[in-house]
């Protein structure tokens, strides 16, 4: 059975057949980085990460590509509040993005592409739209002509009529139609800003996607993901922009995460119920807070409160158990099976294996994968009951175990912590890098220390640290 995907473009569940064969060309959408991520901004990060991860298990070659919006009115006005940089609020969030997707044990994308580094690209790509009719200046803004585009509307499954009566469009004397929406916005008085063929300015948020995506994954691409809340407008923009610009098909599969609730309310900081995902890491660590991600189906909305948390704990919990019990009779395993069993072990483990990949085909079902993660711990179980077992059969249950919850990015070691003095050792020869301008080494020892739980704040006061 090959994968199966559910594509909202089609609104059908597809088998998996990339562009290139064995290849897999991916694109995601990052965060603006204005502020912290909260925790349902990690809902897509660790669900796409799942997918890139089970990609390769199943022998794909993966390009994986998170971009990052470093200039936009949210960013200009953080760096107005600060009297800094737009690009000195970028970096910090970004670095902070970073640290929190290594928290939650989400690999770091292949390529992650920021606005600021791509704007020769997004100017050919507005000046490429104008040129073929679909895009018009306007007063020093650019926009996109969506009425010239007639399959707009096909993601969000809405004719532009339908669209135009829906949308709360202000009122802009400057657009030819209601939905056109901006690919270049004219500088305001001391915003930042970019010389272009308009005069000065700055991109449109829905075009730099699209730009990243053929400067670094082509005119095609395999898997375009992020949050329900993107299909529109963002990701219909970029599928019309896209298409006029190449001709092409912008995306065979798009996929979308449902949106996470907090104690069955939307999340919102007016409600008070506004979570950042640093501050639960921190209180229950990251990988309670993946595995509770993906105990639901990526597409269904979720839930989060603190007895559902309690609950995938205890779940957690059981296959740590169960690895730590295999670990321990794998020392006090006999060489050779001593109970007749070796057969049918072997096919049990085999079968629990294909029963998971299964599962995992059919449209990411990390909740079933992990039933049968529970199912795999029952068994082992049963086995581990006797007074003697065989060291093959133990290590086998051993080795299905860490496979299957690696392809989820869960991790069984318990790694030993290090001490403070040996924490405050590497801060300080990290200090002593960065005087000396050794960043790759500097960062390096970031990265170390991120990777055994220790997170790091630089504050004017000195470097602060916790761990998470």
């Amino acid at each position: 059975m090959s994968i199966q995907l559910t594509n909202t473009l089609t609104r059908r569940k597809e088998p998996f057949v990339t562009i290139e064969p064995g290849k897999v060309k991916m694109y995601v959408c990052g965060p603006t980085v204005y502020n912290y991520i909260h925790i349902g901004n990690s809902r897509p990060a660790i669900v796409f990460d799942t997918l890139r991860r089970y990609l390769k298990y199943r022998g794909y070659e993966v390009t994986f590509v998170q971009n990052i919006t470093d200039v936009d009115d949210k960013l200009i006005r953080v760096a107005n509040e600060e009297g800094t940089t737009v690009k000195e609020v970028a970096d910090r969030f970004t670095d902070a993005f970073n640290e929190d997707l290594r928290s939650l044990n989400v690999l770091p994308p292949d390529i992650q592409p920021r606005v600021m580094q791509t704007i020769p690209e997004i100017i050919t790509f507005v000046e490429g739209l104008i040129e073929k009719g679909f895009a018009y200046e306007s007063e020093g803004d650019v926009y996109f002509r969506t009425g010239r585009f007639s399959e707009y509307g096909k993601l969000s499954h809405q004719p532009l009529d339908d669209l135009q009566a829906g949308a709360r469009v202000e009122i802009n004397e400057k657009k030819e139609h209601p939905l056109d929406f901006a690919l270049w916005k004219a500088a305001k008085p001391g915003e930042v800003a970019w010389s272009s063929p308009w005069g000065e300015g700055r991109p449109g948020w829905h075009i730099e996607c699209s730009a990243m995506a053929l400067k670094f994954l082509g005119e095609e691409i395999d898997i375009h993901a992020g949050g329900t809340d993107l299909v529109f407008p963002h990701h219909e923009n970029e599928i019309a922009q896209s298409e006029c610009f190449t001709g092409k098909v912008f995306a065979r599969y798009w996929l979308h995460n449902g949106m996470l609730n907090i104690n069955n309310e939307k999340m919102s900081k007016s409600l008070g119920n506004f979570l950042l995902a640093r501050d639960l890491v921190q209180k229950f660590g990251g990988q309670l807070i993946r595995f509770f991600m993906l105990l639901g189906h990526y597409r269904n909305p979720i839930n989060f409160s603190d007895d559902l948390l309690e609950q995938a704990s205890n779940g957690l919990e059981r296959i740590k158990t169960a690895y730590n019990n295999l670990n321990y009779r794998l020392d006090l395993a006999r060489d050779e099976e001593p109970n007749g069993q070796a057969e049918e072990q072997a096919r049990i483990i085999g079968e629990l294996r294909e029963r998971f990949i299964t599962e995992m085909d059919d449209d990411l079902n990390t909740a079933n994968a992990i039933t049968v993660l529970f199912d795999v711990v029952k068994e082992a179980n049963l086995y581990m009951r006797q007074e003697n077992v065989g060291k093959v059969e133990i290590q086998a249950y051993k080795d299905l175990l860490v496979e299957l919850t690696g392809v989820l990015g869960l991790i069984l070691e318990q790694e030993e912590e290090l001490l403070d003095s040996e924490i405050d050792a590497l801060i300080e020869e990290r200090t002593e890098a960065r005087r000396a301008r050794n960043f790759a080494r500097s960062d390096e020892i970031r990265d170390l220390l991120a990777a055994k739980g220790i997170v790091l704040e630089d504050t004017p006061q000195g470097v602060r640290w916790r761990r998470k």
